[in-house]
């Protein structure tokens, strides 16, 4: 380690971060750099960052010179013992010899002077600022180094201040930033450290957290992810808490008529940190009232601006980013306090696709936030106390309460990650997604359920929710490039149920989605039936009343939750696709599918045959549900003018006749859903023999068909597709079946309207596929799991049917 003396002795020691950017990484390194840059070119944005200053590296090489430490530091950093290198006693002796130092008399007097200057500026007399490590190898666009050195905030008075600077050049070699350093080959003495003393926001009375501006998890690049808590934002960043997490489609914040949030999920946020009592420095964690626990930290209001200031970060940028955010509890006001880009989405290729399956059923230990999409399998190994982690055992699962950057050297040789508490932004989640490693964190009970030694499986392929499993299960994985993928005509769409899978699939070059289930919705999200919410004292069993209103908390009418809940599950499923269409299909439960809803029992009668009896349209207009169905309409309205989601067309399911169509089409009216208005286009699931037979007629009343196989095959062979008895005889291919289908397609174009097909036929057996492209289809929905199989089958059905020069994707996406 040497020092160019001639070098240090032309760079100032301290400057302020109004006046660096992001060229001066080496002087200030990437925090501080990063910093000034959203100064100095987006205040005038509207971004506000808190002010400060920054010791420069140059002072970093002052202080090591100063003290006669750099020979030292390199003796201690080159020493091995028989089992390789102890980089835990390394790193305390590195520490111990750093904090020993004394800065120069020069170098103090000056930290003491831009202390006053900012106390000036604020006009207290020892404020309270947040003192900030900043290495010059930290927040790059291939590794993002973050969390490896420390930060001290509410740090008040001169000599406090000198205290928690020298404090953060020892942390440049903590275990975790020296293990860091080793896992992306960077060398130990090829770093040097800043420090940002920046005004403290009051948080400690408001909230803060993490916000990213690309999904984390899918790599999702049109929504931004936000995770709050009460207090400062260290419990989100360390994974102390399991916090509020909001979704933002970025695409809709500049429309000042919408507030596109379309994910508002309710942590537990049990602790907080905050001030200590009296007025004096450090913090304290304390745990949180129960007021905190059952309320959001963020209004949409303020959701909406912190995800325009992602926007605008990023775009500054040219990248996606991971930002730090605050809420001043005593003003109101919002700040960025951090940003740095986000390197794990980031570096992943565009077209690739790559798929895990479970092809084996375990029983289920625990669940909580899925990290990624990958499953791992292994032996677990809990660990309780950070004393304790020497014990782990390389290529096992780790199950841990919490981690925090110490935990960094075991976590990186560990097959998979499990943890009690954390959000998605949460260390653990942090660090695993960018080691590569399979984790499900925020479980609550991981730590209790699962034993050390245990077999287990960590599955993250299942949506938002990632599950333990009991024993290895087996698994399989596929490699797909989506550029091979051939180019069709005909509008391929999606089938899809899952809010917490849509991500999952937007790299697919659909067409959009032919088929949104809202029932499937109601079922995952709301999991009250909507009449329960509307008269709730008709619900009697006590165990109903109480999940209802735990669920409901928070919402002045449960009706609203309803409402919310289900219009932000259906933009989840909107959102991946936009502008390309979304079709929504009203709800299309079975009488007894409704009954097994929460408070359903009270609202539903049994039913000989439920899937022919009260379902679909005839429930809209009929008494005993038309509230439940007002909400419906009330959803969709909230998810089309609120959130923003113009794509979005609705269908109605089950439509038996054409009066029934009319009075369908009168309620969606008087709940403000007209046909025709705001570009509201209705469509009709084309299911039922009398749709078909009078499709010209209905076409004139409806702006599309889509064919639902299930239920016309159904109908037409007269086979109860629930009965196992009778499932040899239920056949989409059937003849009769596919002559209806030729029917629906000539009726439809004939009036001039499109048709498209929703069922499952065309995703199960590749001639019905062919057969429809033949029939000139307008459009064919398929699962997701379906979707790369299939298309190549309808390419090659348009070649040989001269359908036409082919066409990508909508564009826009």
């Amino acid at each position: 380690m040497t020092v160019d003396q001639d070098s240090v002795a032309m760079k100032p020691n301290i400057v302020w971060l109004e006046d660096v950017g992001i060229m001066d990484v080496a002087d200030v390194g990437g925090k501080n750099a990063s910093l000034g840059e959203l100064i100095g070119s987006l205040a005038s944005e509207g971004v506000k960052v808190p002010g400060g200053f920054a010791l420069t590296a140059s002072a970093y090489w002052q202080f090591i010179e100063a003290n006669h430490l750099a020979p030292r530091l390199a003796g201690i950093l080159t020493t091995k013992n028989d089992g390789g290198t102890d980089w835990r006693s390394i790193g305390a002796a590195v520490r111990e010899l750093i904090l020993s130092g004394e800065f120069p008399a020069g170098m103090d007097g000056e930290i003491r002077s831009f202390y006053r200057k900012l106390a000036e500026r604020t006009g207290e007399a020892s404020p309270a600022v947040a003192v900030r490590s900043s290495a010059t190898a930290e927040d790059l666009p291939d590794a993002s180094f973050a969390g490896q050195q420390e930060t001290y905030l509410n740090v008040r008075g001169e000599q406090e201040l000198l205290d928690a600077c020298r404090r953060c050049y020892a942390s440049l070699f903590t275990d975790r930033a020296i293990s860091y350093r080793e896992i992306v080959k960077y060398g130990q003495l090829d770093v040097a450290l800043s420090v940002g003393v920046q005004l403290m926001v009051r948080s400690d009375v408001g909230a803060s957290g993490v916000m990213f501006s690309i999904d984390t998890e899918t790599g999702f690049p049109r929504a931004a992810v936000i995770s709050a808590n009460w207090g400062l934002g260290e419990t989100v960043v360390q994974g102390m808490v399991n916090p509020d997490k909001y979704l933002v489609f970025k695409p809709l914040l500049d429309a000042a008529d919408f507030s596109p949030v379309i994910e508002k999920t309710l942590g537990s946020k049990t602790r907080k940190l905050v001030y200590p009592e009296g007025g004096g420095g450090g913090t304290v964690m304390v745990d949180t009232g129960g007021a905190e626990r059952t309320s959001f930290c963020l209004n949409d209001t303020e959701i909406v601006q912190l995800g325009r200031w992602a926007v605008r970060i990023e775009s500054h940028y040219g990248r996606p980013m991971d930002m730090e955010w605050a809420k001043d509890g005593v003003s109101g006001e919002l700040f960025i306090v951090q940003a740095r880009p986000e390197t794990v989405q980031a570096r992943k290729e565009g077209t690739m696709l790559t798929e895990y399956r479970l092809t084996e059923e375990g029983q289920l230990l625990a669940e909580g936030a899925a990290v990624g999409d990958s499953i791992a399998s292994g032996t677990a190994c809990v660990i309780r106390r950070a004393a304790d982690i020497d014990s782990f055992v390389d290529g096992s699962v780790l199950v841990a309460e919490q981690t925090d950057p110490d935990w960094v050297p075991i976590m990186k040789r560990a097959r998979g990650i499990v943890t009690d508490k954390g959000g998605a932004t949460s260390h653990a989640a942090i660090v695993s997604r960018e080691l590569g490693i399979t984790a499900v964190v925020g479980t609550s009970n991981a730590t209790s359920v699962i034993a050390n030694g245990q077999d287990i499986t960590v599955s993250c392929a299942e949506g938002d929710t990632g599950h333990v499993y009991e024993g290895l299960l087996a698994s399989s994985r596929e490699d797909v490039d989506l550029g091979d993928l051939p180019a069709t005509r005909t509008a391929v769409m999606l089938n899809m149920a899952s809010p917490s899978k849509a991500f999952k699939w937007w790299r697919l070059p659909a067409h959009g989605i032919g088929l949104a289930r809202m029932e499937f919705v109601i079922n995952d999200m709301v999991q009250v039936h909507p009449m329960a919410l509307v008269h709730p004292e008709r619900v009697t069993d006590p165990a109903d009343r109480d999940r209802i209103s735990e669920l409901t908390r928070g919402f002045a009418d449960p009706a609203d939750y309803f409402v919310q809940t289900l219009a932000r599950g259906l933009a989840m499923l909107a959102a991946p696709f936009h502008p390309a269409p979304v079709v929504v299909r009203f709800s299309d439960f079975k009488s007894n599918e409704y009954a097994h809803l929460i408070g359903g029992s009270a609202f539903e009668d049994d039913e000989a045959n439920p899937m022919i009896g009260f379902r679909g349209a005839s429930r809209y207009y009929d008494p005993r549900y038309r509230a439940g169905f007002d909400l419906e309409c009330r959803a969709i309205i909230a998810l089309r003018n609120t959130l923003g989601f113009a794509n979005v067309i609705v269908m109605v399911p089950f439509c038996r006749t054409l009066a029934e169509a009319d009075r369908v089409l009168a309620v969606m009216a008087d709940n403000g859903l007209v046909r025709g208005r705001n570009g509201l286009k209705v469509y009709m699931m084309c299911e039922i023999p009398s749709n078909v037979i009078l499709a010209q007629k209905f076409a004139a009343k409806f702006d599309g068909f889509s064919i639902g196989s299930n239920d016309l095959t159904q109908l037409v062979l007269g086979v109860d597709r629930d009965s196992a008895a009778l499932a040899p005889l239920f056949d989409e291919q059937d003849e009769a079946v596919k002559a209806m289908i030729r029917l629906a397609i000539g009726g439809a174009h004939a009036a001039g309207i499109r048709i498209g097909i929703c069922g499952q036929a065309p995703s199960n057996h590749r001639e019905f596929a062919e057969f429809l492209v033949a029939e000139g289809i307008d459009s064919i929905s398929l699962n997701p799991d379906s979707f790369l199989r299939t298309v190549p089958t309808i390419a090659a059905a348009e070649a040989a049917a001269g359908r036409g020069v082919p066409v990508r994707a909508l564009p826009g996406r």
